[in-house]
């Protein structure tokens, strides 16, 4: 009989090895137990890791994961843990400030759909972009498919959540932060701009893209040629591009792969 997890809104559920491996191995969350459909050597970090941690760890019948995670490929381990709180607007700000190199910040205004948010998470990290915002409303949050999706990169990436996407870029351009939103319409192509200063790269959602009131607050724009029939790239691809003509720009080509 299978253990049952309660609904509680303090409490998520993580699932997938990778997933589970850099929420154990970083440290961010509070882990309640790890289900396991087995002790085999595929879990072997984990176990190792949550041996280390005092992290609880409970053998599962396989119906019970695709119970507990019904749409998604859980690989046969689930971690419950804390909900992955979000840092406030000032803390991500103070600590884009603090950081030796140059501001890099990433808006999104109203991405909804978590395999997106999870692949910005992960380029982000890779990135190095110092914090993501997110409207508090109308957008996919820090959810475990998010988690799975951003290959553990969530648990690095500082995210804040904002009551208003368009005073925030008000607040950051006060402070010489410029705020570039993506446009297809935009007369200048992005490999124009320079980003070597401080900057926040500003995104809107599948479909509609920012909000007229968003994209009016950015003091540039700027857009991704497009030489196909398709109009339009993903938002992660788009941020994915974007992301790495900042760090070619930074670093230079023959150092775009020395992260410390």
């Amino acid at each position: 009989m299978g253990v049952p997890v309660g609904s509680d809104r303090d409490v998520d559920r993580l699932f997938g090895i990778h997933a589970v491996t850099e929420a154990v191995q970083s440290r961010s969350r509070s882990f309640v137990k790890i289900l396991l459909a087995h002790r085999g050597r595929q879990y072997s970090q984990i176990i190792r890791f949550a041996n280390i941690h005092g992290i609880p760890l409970q053998v599962q019948p396989r119906e019970q994961f695709d119970h507990l995670i019904p749409f998604g490929n859980h690989q046969g381990v689930v971690g419950v843990v804390a909900a992955k709180s979000y840092a406030s607007e000032d803390d991500v700000v103070t600590y884009a400030f603090q950081r030796g190199d140059s501001v890099f910040l990433l808006a999104l205004d109203g991405v909804e759909d978590p395999q997106n948010f999870g692949a910005i998470l992960r380029i982000a990290d890779a990135a190095g972009i110092h914090g993501v915002f997110i409207p508090a409303r109308r957008s996919v949050g820090l959810t475990s498919s998010v988690a799975r999706s951003s290959a553990g990169a969530v648990e690095y990436v500082r995210v804040a959540r904002c009551t208003n996407i368009g005073k925030l870029i008000e607040r950051l351009q006060a402070r010489d932060v410029n705020a570039i939103a993506f446009d297809p319409r935009a007369d200048q192509l992005y490999t124009d701009l320079d980003l070597q200063g401080p900057t926040v790269l500003v995104f809107g959602g599948e479909g509609k893209g920012l909000r007229p009131g968003v994209l009016q607050k950015c003091r540039a724009r700027a857009r991704i040629p497009m030489r196909g029939r398709v109009k339009s790239l993903n938002v992660s691809a788009s941020v994915a591009a974007v992301a790495y003509e900042v760090v070619r720009q930074r670093m230079g080509w023959e150092r775009a792969t020395e992260f410390e």
